[in-house]
């Protein structure tokens, strides 16, 4: 049996569910009557997307389609970071949706405060844009992960490598 347990907390998101949902959103525009002649263009970079429409109505309605859609391919919302929309020529709306992946480094030092001052039976270490929660007993990194859960972040949280 193992004398220390670990996992680590990581804030990631499925790239090709991304790519998914960005296909099902532009097929969707296309058949959608209020959407069809907006000619709405959906860019992905590595790590933002540029929606560019017509005006700030069918923005709007993109973005709804763009949240169902990500839903319902169990991505979280809170990789979406809506930037405010800007004009380009032509009376069209541009707006560039940021990715959110990773712990900044400020919220990796808040998370891992918040478990040490909660749970003194574990040691929390950063490690680049990760944490890595070690413990003697697996209760322990079960109540540190249900303490996590509950912290209300800005970036979705998934625990892997638990062993």
């Amino acid at each position: 049996m193992a004398d220390t347990y670990s996992f680590d907390v990581v804030s990631d998101f499925d790239r090709q569910e991304l790519v998914n949902t960005i296909d099902q959103v532009r097929r969707d525009v296309g058949t959608r009557y209020d959407l069809k002649d907006s000619a709405t263009e959906i860019d992905v970079e590595e790590a933002s997307l540029t929606i560019t429409t017509a005006c700030d109505m069918t923005l709007q309605a993109v973005e709804d389609v763009l949240r169902q859609k990500a839903t319902k391919r169990n991505l979280s919302l809170k990789i979406f970071d809506f930037q405010t929309p800007e004009p380009v020529g032509g009376n069209r709306v541009k707006q560039v949706v940021k990715l959110r992946k990773g712990l900044s480094s400020e919220l990796a030092k808040q998370l891992s405060k918040t478990v040490r001052d909660e749970l003194k039976k574990v040691t929390v270490s950063i490690q680049g844009d990760s944490l890595r929660i070690t413990g003697k007993n697996k209760d322990d990194l079960q109540q540190a992960i249900n303490l996590l859960k509950a912290q209300d972040v800005e970036v979705p949280l998934q625990f892997e490598n638990y062993r």
